[in-house]
This record gives structure tokens, sequence and C-alpha cells, in this order.
């Protein structure tokens, strides 16, 4: 039996909105995990966050590690780079991460899980003394990261167009170094920072400084407040001073500093402006901030 022209019309659009209502419901559904990929931004990495996520002791992505000799380290004393287990999605941002003055890579050692389960390789070291100075740590930082994209086992895993560095207090001041050394850096965040350099114009990089008002090995106002406010003024820039805080808060797990670590490398490294909402408008005076400056909305 021949069917009425009209008919046809109408299964065939039905047809046509049942197709793209699929299509919707599937593309809906792979933006749930951490494969999560926006289309303009082929850098973002897992599920939209939320403060709970960004506070949580661990990440979406399920984290390895492996083990780094002094031996077979060249510039820098070794370490232990963590990374996110899957292959799924890609290369990763990574992070180089400096221990302070007489310090050993177990100071800083928890920041490498921490951030590895957010989405990025990251790479904690030991220095070549315990009493390597800033400038020396600065160029330790740099050899790690040199090491992880050209030499490490994971080195697949990386892209190194989109690196950073962290450190605390000597190796705090030793991010800075390395951020003005190698201006290609995406981010770095120095935790306490030391430094007998307070002056830095040149620096390109987006930097986000911490401070603890209690700090009386790196007081903040001979340390981490000059460094703040000698950063080109043009620079996306932030100073979090923490509350009830000292010199060696950074030696142990904190939820603040995660917090806001994990959303400027998050910007700044995988340039997703999802996180943008944790760093402006500035965080506000609380139990564990004491203060923060920084310019908003970032430019970057």
């Amino acid at each position: 039996m021949q069917q009425h022209p009209h008919t046809t019309s109408r299964r065939t659009g039905r047809l046509a909105a049942l197709t793209a209502a699929l299509a919707a419901v599937v593309g809906l559904s792979t933006l749930t995990g951490p494969g999560a990929h926006a289309a303009d931004n082929p850098y973002e990495r897992g599920p939209a966050p939320t403060e709970s996520s960004i506070e949580a002791l661990r990440g979406p992505y399920a984290v390895s590690q492996t083990s780094v000799s002094r031996l077979s380290a060249t510039g820098f004393g070794g370490g232990t780079i963590y990374y996110p287990t899957t292959t799924a999605d890609g290369t990763f941002g990574a992070i180089a991460i400096s221990p302070g003055y007489t310090a050993l890579e177990s100071s800083i050692s928890w920041l490498g899980p921490r951030l590895a389960s957010q989405g990025f390789v990251v790479f904690t070291i030991d220095t070549l003394t315990t009493l390597d100075q800033p400038g020396s740590r600065g160029d330790q930082l740099l050899a790690a990261l040199d090491y992880l994209t050209q030499r490490s086992s994971v080195r697949n895993r990386v892209d190194s167009s989109r690196l950073g560095v962290m450190g605390h207090s000597m190796g705090g001041g030793g991010s800075l170094e390395a951020a003005k050394i190698r201006p290609s850096l995406q981010a770095a965040i120095p935790l306490t920072p030391w430094n007998l350099d307070k002056t830095w114009p040149e620096l390109r990089t987006p930097t986000l400084i911490f401070g603890a008002d209690g700090d009386s090995v790196a007081p903040v106002a001979s340390h981490a407040e000059p460094f703040y406010n000698n950063l080109p003024s043009s620079l996306d820039r932030a100073y979090l001073e923490l509350n009830n805080a000292t010199h060696f808060t950074p030696n142990s797990s904190n939820t603040t500093i995660a917090k806001y670590s994990v959303s400027w490398l998050k910007r700044f490294i995988d340039n997703d402006t999802r996180y943008e909402q944790f760093l402006c408008p500035l965080p506000q005076p609380s139990l564990t901030i004491e203060e923060s400056r920084g310019n908003c909305p970032h430019t970057s």
C-alpha cells in the first residue's frame, strides 16, 4: 500500500528529531567522566570542578608513581613522578616541585598525588644538596622538567608546552628563579618563599605566592609580600596569606594550599576557565586565609 506523502514526511521528521535527541544524550554522557574535553579547549581535563572537588584529598584521576634515582638524574637530585594512570585523555600538563633549605623531597611529597589526581604529571624532587640556594634550586627545577619531558618513562604522557614550577622556602625562591630563566613556563607557585632578590620585573609567568602570617623564617614583610608587589602589575598574579600558619605549613597536607594551587594550575597550565570562579573574586579572609591580593579577572 502506498503511503501518503505527508505521513512519510511526519515519520521522517520524527526520526530526525529522535536522532538529534539521542545525539544530544550521547554528547552529554561523554562530558561526565575524567575524559571530558571542551571543544574550544583541547587542554581541559576532568569533570567540571566544584568547591568540594578541589578541596578533596584526591581528584578524579587514579594515580601511579615512579621513582627517579639520584644516579640517573642530571642537574638535580632525583625524585618521584606522580601521574594519572589513564592514557585515554592524551597528554597532561606537568609541574616540578622543590623542597626548601636543609629539606628533602619527603617534605613536599604530599603535593604529588594530590595534584596528579586532578590531572597533572607532578615531579617532586630532591636537590643536589640540602644547602642549595634559590638560584641553584631554580636551575634544578628546570633540569627536572627537562628530564620529565625528554628522558623519563612517562615523557609521552606530558605536554612539554604546558609546564609549571612550585617550591617551598628556598625552593619557592627557586620557582621564581626558574620562571625568570624560562618565561615559557605557564605557572609558578612559591610556597612561603625565601630569596635575597626582592624584585621580579622580568617575570612573564602567572604567579601565585603563598605567605604565612606566623612565618619567622621568611617573614612575609621581607619576602612573600615584596615578591608579589614587585611582579609586573600587568602580570596575572596573586598573593594569599595563610592564617594561623608558619613557615613550615606547606610541609604537610593543607586544603587551602591544595585548593588554590589546583585552581591556579588548572587555570594557567590547562587554560581551564572553569576554575576562574575559585580565584576571582579574590578569596575572603577566613579561619585559614589572613588576606589575599591579585588582579581579577585574569587575562592570560
